[in-house]
């Protein structure tokens, strides 16, 4: 069996499933209380677990709860790019082995042509251990997206694969916001609270605004020119998903930035979206 081993450093998540265990159950003390588990598709961010590792458990706790397989949504792929999917068979997590679903992956590759995706990837992976979490005995299609108006139609080719086969399916893409500072060479509005006030209530509002709008053309084109998210095609593909099986009723579950968990001068933006 071929197996993707994790990639990532110890930082971003825990190594072992106390570890992960003690993280969720330190995030549920501070988050609603018995929430809808109702969401077809969501949007999580995926900073290491320390910065947006909340808001990423509370999208998933929030997915309907009869899903069979998820599907993880990762990015960092350029416009005219190709997707990417993952050839392994399983992925491993501080919780054992996840299972890959190929037979969904071979499903979609006969609506959309996919690479391998050989590289080690953060948008993807830093996710899994929560997947494990939230479902057990569900299988997973990695995928990464590219950032470009190919993306709606992936995500609703995914959906067309997953229903021919009878999956229950959830569509987890997985996108952080504006990256903003030194630290990303990324300063239009100075530094200091002005430039704060911006990133939060301008850029990455107008991204969320485009989400919660299932307007996947104007998601590529925030995250592409105005530099709102780093992997716009991931959302624009969890809208295609969403609109093809009618989870068309959005919600934003949470909002905040890199400076709330730790004040800086370069820090970047985390939003939670489901589509119910």
């Amino acid at each position: 069996m071929r197996i993707r081993n994790r990639s990532l450093e110890g930082g971003w998540y825990p190594g072992d499933e106390e570890g992960v265990r003690a993280a969720v159950d330190e995030w549920e003390r501070t988050l609603e209380a018995d929430p809808d588990r109702t969401a077809g598709a969501g949007v999580a961010p995926h900073a290491g677990w320390y910065f947006s590792g909340r808001l990423a458990w509370d999208t998933l706790r929030r997915a309907r709860t009869d899903a069979e397989t998820v599907i993880v949504a990762g990015g960092h792929r350029p416009p005219g790019s190709a997707p990417l999917a993952a050839e392994e068979e399983a992925f491993r997590t501080p919780l054992g082995l996840v299972p890959a679903d190929r037979e969904l992956a071979e499903a979609l590759g006969a609506y959309a042509p996919l690479e391998a995706d050989r590289w080690a990837d953060n948008t993807v992976e830093v996710l899994l251990p929560l997947v494990r979490l939230r479902f057990p005995e569900a299988r997973v299609l990695w995928l990464r997206v590219p950032n470009d108006d190919s993306a709606e139609n992936l995500g609703a080719a995914a959906a067309r694969a997953a229903a021919n086969l009878g999956r229950k399916t959830f569509f987890l893409a997985s996108t952080d916001l504006t990256h903003y500072g030194p630290s990303y060479s990324f300063c239009p509005k100075g530094r200091g609270p002005e430039a704060q006030e911006w990133v939060r209530d301008v850029n990455d509002r107008g991204f969320l605004d485009a989400l919660l709008a299932l307007d996947s053309r104007d998601v590529i084109r925030r995250g592409n020119e105005d530099r709102a998210a780093c992997s716009p095609g991931a959302a624009a593909a969890a809208i295609g998903f969403a609109r093809a099986l009618g989870f068309t009723n959005p919600k934003l579950c949470g909002y905040y930035t890199s400076r709330d968990v730790q004040a800086s001068e370069s820090f970047v933006g985390y939003g939670s979206v489901v589509f119910e």
